[in-house]
This record gives C-alpha cells, structure tokens and sequence, in this order.
C-alpha cells in the first residue's frame, strides 16, 4: 500500500521529470536560432527546410549546402563552380540578422529581394578584395552603392561576425549594421529591379569562379575562392515590417 507520503514524493519526481523534459525540448528547439529578440529563425540549425538552391543561377547550379553543428554551410561543387541557396519565402520590407564567417579567398553575398535566378540587391562578402560589407547589384547595375568604410574598426577575423540589414520602401532604403555598427544607410534614387518587382527571397552566393582541372595544381588564379573554403552562416532570423 502506498502511502500518501510516497505518492506525494512520486508526483513531485514526475513534476521534476516533467520540467526537466520540457526544458530539454526547449532548449533544443532554441539552441540553433539565437536570433534577437523581434526576430523570427527562418533556419533552424538542423536541415534546409524553407530553403532551396536556385537551379538557374549562372553562379553554377550544384553548390555543396549542408547544414553541421548549426551552421549552414556553403562550398562549391565541383571546385570552380558556385551557386545561390534562396530562401522559399519572399519578403519586402524587412529587418534581416545573421551571423557570417568566412574564409579567406573567398567571395560571396546576401541577396536582397532575390529572383529565382539572383538578380537581387547584395551586401558583399570578400575578405580579398577587402570588399565585405559593400552594397552591390548581382546582375542588374544599382543606382547608389556604398562601402563598409569603418568595418576594420569592428570586423572579427576568421571569426564570427553580425550582419543587420533592413530594406524598406518600393524604391528601396537600405541599411546596414555589422556587430551593431552602422555602417552606411542608403536611399536609391530609384527601384533597380526589372518591371518595379519590391519583393523578393533572400539569398547566399558562394561564387563562381572558373572551370578547373585538378591536374593544373594551380589555383591562384581562381583567387574567388580556395580549395576547400568555406562560408558559414548561423542564427539567421527575419523581422517583417
């Protein structure tokens, strides 16, 4: 016969098996979208659910995506040949957060209001030219570029870094912070996009760089990306406005 004092006992173990589980769950469900507060994950740190390689990018159709402790991760495949993983969902004007970390001789972007095909706006990424941080167009000329000229002040080096970028407005105001840095804000004299498209998914380019021959053993000059480089991407999280 079980007492009320070991009933009570057991309740009390199955209340604390109860919170541990739950909090458990919770922090597995929230451990790969660290994202600020406002923000919702749009990658959840386990597969590629809600987003998609484009399949008719010139940057190359075939890029290595794969998603490690985390972290989303972009190589090309085969070496020489690029490509552009897009988000499914198409966004107009919004905040987006994510945290970056490249290596070096590489070169890549994220795309804003991105066609299937990346046509889009581009915040650049490439260490070697020194040009991270640049407002870019990926196949269509941008009327107002900008240059992150005090990201030396802020920039982490192989290492992480966070990208905040908000657009708002069908002729498109951009700006960029990186670690909580301002580094420019830009209002476009006008809407770049073919036909006045203002929405468009977000995209991340590992780009290409030519076609190559592993008997060479040469690649200096395919200096957009190195042998077995990587770009990582992590936290990545969306706020609509």
């Amino acid at each position: 016969m079980i007492s009320i004092f070991s009933e009570h006992f057991i309740s009390k173990k199955k209340i604390k098996l109860c919170f541990l589980l739950s909090a458990s769950l919770f922090f597995c469900q929230t451990s790969f979208a660290q994202v600020p507060a406002g923000f919702i994950p749009i990658f959840n740190g386990k597969n590629l659910e809600g987003w998609h390689i484009s399949r008719t990018s010139h940057q190359g159709t075939t890029p290595d995506v794969s998603v490690e402790n985390g972290m989303m991760i972009l190589r090309q495949k085969p070496y020489g040949q690029g490509g552009v993983i897009l988000s499914d969902k198409k966004y107009k004007n919004f905040e987006l957060y994510l945290e970056v970390k490249i290596d070096s001789f590489t070169n890549g972007g994220i795309f804003l209001r991105s066609s299937e095909s990346g046509i889009a706006y581009q915040v650049e990424l490439d260490e070697n030219s020194k040009g991270t941080g640049a407002l870019l167009g990926e196949r269509m000329p941008v009327s107002k570029g900008a240059k992150a000229s005090e990201i030396s002040k802020v920039w982490k080096a192989n290492d992480w870094n966070s990208f905040r970028i908000r657009m708002v407005g069908d002729t498109p105001r951009i700006t960029l912070w990186i670690n909580d840095v301002q580094m420019w804000d830009v209002v476009q004299p006008k809407n770049d996009f073919i036909a006045g498209v203002t929405e468009g998914m977000i995209g991340l380019q590992s780009h290409w760089t030519a076609l190559y021959s592993p008997k060479a053993n040469e690649w200096n000059g395919l200096r957009l990306w190195a042998p077995g480089a990587e770009h990582r991407f992590r936290n990545i999280g969306i706020k609509v406005l």
